[in-house]
């Protein structure tokens, strides 16, 4: 069962550049969450914490929302204790307590699991993930949450969109909302439209007491880190090319696209032109020339 959190304290007082900062990033985790239908009414949401930048500022902004937005909803927070070795297990639940909100911690031995498996040197990631997701479903069941929320941003889908376009042959990345296999989980990434820089800033700027990713001894996937770095490349060659990559996952468009089964080009024929229509591709979006 979660920890009952005391009475809620006042937010406190931003100062200006924070105050910026926080009411821009407001805004848009709010357009995410109304474009997407990611919190209704009711709604119980389990809001993921691993003790990094990300998930700090995806609960913070949250706490914020909860309070000024029409609609009640419920926030618990869940951290998943997997025993890495030099893991401040104080620092999270003294965090929580004073912020005034509900929270549960899982212990669950994962590393042990991962590090014997997994053969030294080798990144041991994807596994940890696959482990750490299934422990957080069961919870979420427990809890009776009806939402998981992640702390994935704006970076994070773009370098899985070309990790996947690179590696798997396959034009996917993380969506803002994803129903899992067995139909009983909705998992939620309300930060999707934000930029990683702004959410290090912000929690450099808060002062959250930041738990390091990289106890386990593993490095980020190598992949990752050069498709970050192409991206970071390319966004200071050609400056706004990222908000464009980012802007095209809104905007697809399937009968350019090659997949048959969004666009049916089998039954694809012509057409008997009306007069005057002999150039109208000329004005289609992406005709050339």
């Amino acid at each position: 069962m979660p920890h009952t959190a005391p009475q809620r304290p006042p937010f406190p007082r931003l100062d200006d550049a924070t105050e910026q900062l926080q009411t821009r990033i407001l805004r848009q985790v709010g357009q995410t969450i109304s474009d997407y239908g990611l919190i209704e009414a009711g709604d119980k949401v389990m809001v993921c914490l691993s003790g990094g930048k990300d998930s700090y500022g995806l609960l913070d902004f949250l706490l914020v929302l909860q309070r000024r937005a029409p609609i009640r909803f419920d926030l618990v927070a869940v951290n998943l204790d997997q025993k890495q070795p030099g893991f401040p297990a104080h620092i999270l639940p003294e965090y929580l307590t004073s912020v005034g909100i509900p929270f549960h911690i899982e212990e669950r031995d994962t590393y042990s699991i991962v590090k014997r498996l997994i053969p030294e040197g080798q990144t041991t990631c994807s596994l940890c993930s696959r482990l750490r997701r299934g422990h957080l479903y069961r919870v979420a069941t427990e809890l009776g949450a009806t939402k998981i929320a992640l702390g994935h941003h704006r970076d994070d889908i773009l370098e899985t969109l070309l990790l996947n376009l690179l590696f798997t042959g396959k034009l996917k990345t993380m969506p803002p909302k994803l129903r899992s296999k067995d139909g009983r989980h909705l998992v939620i990434r309300p930060l999707a439209a934000v930029r990683e820089a702004d959410l290090a800033r912000y929690a450099e700027q808060r002062a959250f007491p930041i738990i390091p990713c990289d106890l386990c001894g593993s490095q980020e996937d190598l992949k990752r880190k050069q498709a970050k770095a192409f991206l970071r490349e390319w966004e200071h060659r050609v400056p706004g090319c990222t908000d464009s990559m980012f802007a095209a996952l809104s905007n697809v468009a399937p009968s350019l696209m090659l997949d048959r089964q969004l666009f049916d080009f089998s039954s694809l024929h012509l057409e008997k032109a009306q007069e005057g229509d002999e150039d109208a591709w000329l004005d289609q979006d992406g005709a050339r020339v």
